[in-house]
């Protein structure tokens, strides 16, 4: 046989699935023993409370929106009138050309939802906050939906850790069936803020959320606009529509907001440096749980693509493996990536050049194997790379099939390697967005 195939990788990425289960279930066990514990309050007494903030029955007065306190400034009656928030004539500006907006809703911390916004981990951000506003909207004309959602905190430091931790649910956002497609930083809304785009596939049209969160003073503010369309929104309506609003909580709440502008920058993640986020993983429709990583050992390539990275005089190289340990797939589903560190952009260069070479011609070198094209990415001038689709006749009936990527990235190489298996492949569009993506995260790997 002169090419490879996938079946004798069957073990390891099983043994890497049954290690994420395990390491799932411990997890919960550890939340499900965690979820109350028990403090002393004054007088002695004990309380029970959530360990990780989700219920905050405890604080619903504190949080309430009716607060009789109305003296302003910043203490306990900051911003405690729901006239502070974004009506149907300023929700318009997400959507200028789409008819009216209404308000379809507001609700306080005493009833506020579990979840508001797309991949909100917990109720609330800052559990011991002043207060939480949460606001609905709908289009009737276009049918989008938007929300807006303010958390009041004691002080700016907590208002920080809130941003802090929304922000993070974002970057780890474990939502199935959604996507990062592009976020950005923003400046003028408030004292920091991001923005950040996700998007659902679908068979004509996408589903996308679009999320501002920003923080100014004592509050943080999440906006959200969600809509279908065929093509990523840009973020300019979104960041207007939270401008306004932010400068209706600073008129009252003596805080800091400008002219917002944003700037292309992808989420940070708690990955390996270098790597992708569970977020940046493609969607299936046939798979309603959530990614995982896993550490994998370097690949060796499938037959076409040889991976000789010690003869290519590579510095440094790390692999990752994604797999969906929870979903009903075969053991060889997954996806392989490689990050390898060279010693000037040329060298990352020559490598992917020599890759390429050996797998546009593999059809020549390798009898049982058929390669076809599947695209090609660019990124300014700093990312190039290209895909392919690799099917190797093992004989018997057997094929076993592959989409392999490969790119330069400064002085990077990025490598990625997908099964193609049955109900379980993805679009050659959606594997150069994930192979484009790699190659971006990559910039952090040294």
């Amino acid at each position: 046989m002169t090419g490879s195939h996938r079946s004798s990788r069957g073990g390891g990425r099983a043994a890497a699935r049954e290690a994420r289960r395990q390491q799932s279930r411990r997890r919960n066990q550890i939340i499900g023993a965690g979820a109350a514990v028990l403090v002393l309050v004054g007088g002695g007494g004990i309380a029970a409370v959530n360990a990780f903030g989700g219920d905050d029955s405890a604080g619903d007065n504190a949080r309430s929106g009716n607060q009789d306190d109305k003296s302003g400034g910043n203490g306990p009656g900051l911003l405690g009138d729901a006239k502070v928030l974004i009506d149907g004539t300023a929700a318009k500006q997400l959507a200028p050309a789409g008819g009216a907006w209404a308000v379809a809703s507001t609700d306080n911390g005493s009833n506020a939802p579990d979840r508001s916004f797309v991949c909100q981990s917990q109720r609330f951000a800052d559990p011991a906050g002043i207060r939480t506003w949460i606001r609905n909207f709908r289009n009737p004309s276009t049918k989008d939906t938007a929300v807006q959602y303010v958390e009041v905190s004691n002080d700016e430091a907590a208002a920080g850790k809130a941003y802090s931790t929304i922000t993070g649910w974002l970057s780890a956002c474990n939502t199935p069936q959604i996507r990062l497609i592009s976020s950005y930083t923003t400046s003028g809304l408030g004292s920091k803020g991001v923005v950040a785009v996700f998007g659902q596939p679908g068979p004509k049209t996408n589903k996308y959320r679009t999320v501002s969160v920003s923080t100014a003073g004592q509050t943080t503010m999440v906006v959200e606009y969600d809509t279908v369309g065929k093509t990523p929104p840009k973020p300019d309506t979104l960041i207007a529509t939270a401008g306004a609003g932010l400068k209706r909580i600073c008129d009252e709440a003596k805080c800091t907001t400008g002219t917002p502008v944003a700037k292309p920058v992808l989420l940070p993640t708690t990955e390996p440096a270098g790597f992708m986020a569970p977020i940046d993983l493609p969607v299936l429709p046939s798979i309603d749980k959530p990614w995982v990583s896993t550490t994998s050992t370097t690949p060796k390539g499938t037959g076409c693509d040889k991976l000789d990275l010690k003869k290519a005089k590579a510095r440094a190289t790390r692999a990752q493996t994604y797999v969906v340990p929870e979903a009903k797939v075969p053991p060889e589903f997954g996806l392989d990536t490689m990050v390898a560190a060279f010693a000037s952009p040329a060298a990352a260069g020559s490598f992917v050049g020599d890759l390429r070479k050996a797998v546009d011609n593999c059809k020549k070198t390798t009898s049982n194997a058929t390669v076809r094209p599947t695209g090609e990415i660019a990124v300014g001038n700093s990312v190039k790379g290209e895909s392919w689709r690799v099917s190797y006749d093992t004989g018997g009936g057997k094929i076993f099939t592959y989409r392999i990527g490969i790119a330069a990235a400064g002085s990077r190489a990025v490598y990625a390697l997908y099964p193609v298996l049955e109900k379980l492949d993805i679009t050659n569009e959606a594997f150069n967005e994930v192979l484009t993506r790699a190659a971006e995260r990559s910039a952090a790997y040294k």
